[in-house]
Parts: C-alpha cells; sequence; structure tokens
C-alpha cells in the first residue's frame, strides 16, 4: 500500500511504501532509501525539440514498484536539468540534502544526466568521506518512458547496491558495474555500457538482482565527514601541438590553479615551460597551484619518463595526477583549495592523499 507522508520540509513528500497499515508491524525494519533527482536523460521526454527532463521525483516511483516490500523510497528533487547544466553548486545541493538527511536514511540513491554524472561522483566524493551509508549514483542513456531502455535496470541494480550490507562511500552503478566514485568516468556516448573504471578495478557488479563485490569496501565503523566548499577558480588547459603562450599570464591572473592536461605520460612543450617559469614568480609560492595531468585515459602520467617533462617538474612547482582520472584531479583540487590551506606542502600531502581509491601514486 501507498502511503504518503509530507514532512516538516514543504518542499520534501515522502511516498513511503508499507505492506502493512504501519512499519511497526512488519517482522523487520525495511531500509529507508532518499531518492535525489535532478534531471537528466533518465528523467527525459521528447519535447518536440529533442530530449529534456519532464518527469518528477515522484514519477520515479512507479518504476520500482518491485521494492515496495523491501525498503521505503523517499523521492527528493535537488534540481531538473540536463546534466551539462550542472554546476559546483549542484553538488553543494547535493551534499546539503544528504547531510540533513544523513540520520534518516540508509542509503542515498543520486539519478543524474551521464555527460557529467563522473564529475559529480568525484566531487561527491570528496565533499562527503568515509561514509559508512552507501550513496550511489546511476542515469541512463536511454529515458525511463522509452520501451527499450537501460533506465529500469539501473535503477533496480542501484536499490539492490544500497541494500548490501557491505555497500559505502560514494559509488556509480551503471550497466551492472559498481565503480568508485572517483575513478568512473563516461567512455561511450550512446551504448548502455558507458561508464569505466579508470586505471583501477571495478569494485564489483550486480547480476540478476545479485550484488557480487570483488573487493572488500572496509570497515563501516566510520564516521562520515562532510564539507561545504569548492574553489571554482581552477582551469584546465588542454595542450595542442603548437599552442601559442599569450593566454598563459591571463589564466594565471584569473585563476588559483591550472591542471595541465599534457601529452602522452606528461610532456610539457620547452616554451609553456619557459612561459610558466616566468610568470609563476610574480606570484607567493601558495597562490596558485600547478597540475600535470595527461590527455592519455589510462595507465597515467609519469613526467620523469622525458627530458621535457622531468625539465618541467625540476623547475616548476607542479603537482603530479599519476593514475587518478581527470574528473577526479578537477574535484580533489577544488575541495582542497576550499581549505584556504597556505601552506603548499600540506597542499601536496592532501593532493597525494588517497581517498576512496583515488590515487596509487608510485604503486
Amino acid at each position: 500500500m501507498l502511503h504518503i507522508h509530507t514532512s516538516t520540509d514543504k518542499n520534501v513528500t515522502e511516498f513511503v511504501f508499507r505492506e502493512s497499515n504501519s512499519r511497526e508491524n512488519l517482522p523487520y525494519m525495511k531500509k529507508r532509501i532518499l531518492l535525489l533527482t535532478t534531471g537528466g536523460t533518465i528523467a527525459s521526454g521528447d519535447c518536440g525539440s529533442g530530449l529534456a527532463p519532464v518527469l518528477s521525483c515522484e514519477d520515479f516511483l512507479q518504476y520500482v514498484k518491485e521494492f515496495e516490500n523491501i525498503c521505503e523510497l523517499v523521492p527528493q528533487e535537488v534540481c531538473s536539468i540536463d546534466s551539462t547544466n550542472m554546476e559546483v553548486m549542484h553538488w553543494l545541493l547535493l551534499t546539503k540534502a544528504i547531510r540533513e538527511n544523513y540520520e534518516k536514511f540508509d542509503a542515498f540513491l543520486i539519478c543524474h544526466g551521464t555527460d557529467t554524472l563522473a564529475y559529480t561522483a568525484a566531487a561527491l566524493s570528496y565533499l562527503i568521506q568515509d561514509s559508512p551509508k552507501p550513496i550511489v549514483l546511476t542515469g541512463a542513456q536511454k529515458s525511463l518512458l522509452s520501451e527499450i531502455t537501460d533506465a529500469r535496470k539501473n535503477l533496480h541494480d542501484s536499490i539492490w547496491c544500497m541494500l548490501d550490507e557491505r555497500s559505502r562511500d560514494v559509488s556509480v552503478v551503471f550497466d551492472g558495474k559498481i565503480i568508485a566514485g572517483t575513478r568512473a568516468k563516461k567512455t561511450s556516448t550512446f551504448s548502455y555500457n558507458a561508464f569505466s573504471s579508470i586505471n583501477f578495478p571495478v569494485l564489483g557488479r550486480i547480476q540478476d538482482d545479485v550484488v557480487i563485490y570483488y573487493m572488500d569496501s572496509g570497515s563501516r565503523r566510520t564516521k562520515v565527514r562532510f564539507y561545504d566548499r569548492m574553489d571554482r577558480n581552477v582551469f584546465l588547459l588542454k595542450l595542442t601541438p603548437g599552442m601559442p603562450m599569450q593566454i598563459i599570464p591571463s589564466i594565471l591572473q584569473e585563476y588559483d590553479c591550472i591542471i595541465l592536461e599534457g601529452f602522452g605520460v606528461g610532456g610539457l612543450p620547452d616554451k609553456l615551460t619557459k612561459t610558466l617559469l616566468e610568470e609563476m614568480k610574480k606570484y607567493e609560492p601558495h597562490e596558485k597551484v600547478l597540475i600535470m595531468a595527461t590527455q592519455v585515459t589510462y595507465e597515467g602520467s609519469n613526467m620523469d619518463t622525458y627530458v621535457v617533462g622531468r625539465m618541467a617538474k625540476d623547475n616548476l612547482p607542479f603537482l603530479e595526477t599519476y593514475d587518478m582520472t581527470l574528473e577526479a584531479v578537477y574535484a580533489k583540487i577544488m575541495w582542497i583549495l576550499g581549505l584556504h590551506i597556505t601552506d603548499p606542502k600540506e597542499m601536496e600531502r592532501l593532493f597525494y592523499q588517497r581517498i576512496h581509491y583515488d590515487i596509487f601514486r608510485n604503486e
């Protein structure tokens, strides 16, 4: 039976599935899952000029009726946008929604558009750390409204994952895979197998409603930590052959950090190294951060391999991404800068500190 309960928050309506007149009459306590919707393809319909979000958070409950007797799903809309419009503000809104409801629920499901889902998963991995309760992000390549779609499977797999006692922290569930929030990347634009775990194994899989974990997620006896600030002044510069250097002074003047997406294992053109050397002299060591990443998806960076990389690393205060995903690097440095750290050594320590499988430096 479906019971509707309006909470003290006028913006939250709880749709609670109960088998009998009250939850207390059940032989066991159902897990409570907060379903946070943000729009995206999974919630979209054809508006005549293309797909756009049309489903409300309550509409999602029509597609999870199989779980009526297993768990309580409480929908709450955070936003209803195409995920290309996702910003830091929305990451903080999601964090706020989870923080405010953390003690009331056993798990948190975020339905999200696929295009920026990996960025959101990475951001939440730093904004919400050491959570003994699972926070799962999922989405779909086709809408819930479509006759043939991956949306219902991804939604159901996510719920099975959250009901498993071993699940914890931030993860992405998609096409039967459980991926650490810091390791997910969208690698296909149309295929149902849209997300890959980069430079790290998948945590597990869901097959025929059975959750199979490949590694121990660790002790659940931890205390969750929430953060509520991120520094947005981070610029990603993708290097191209022969790129002009005139843009560098303007970027450094405007942004606190530049992530340089270099060639191969970490090659940096000599002209760029020289320009950065000249421009960085204008700032105190803690004022600007340089991060060296690679444009290559797999296997990571190693600036010590070639002269062009080693010269840059020896003469400039670079942090190196090694095997981290670009999404994780982008989110992690915004989290670190949001802590207002002025000691470059402490900033370096935090950057290389392993958080939810994000980096295995020199291992």
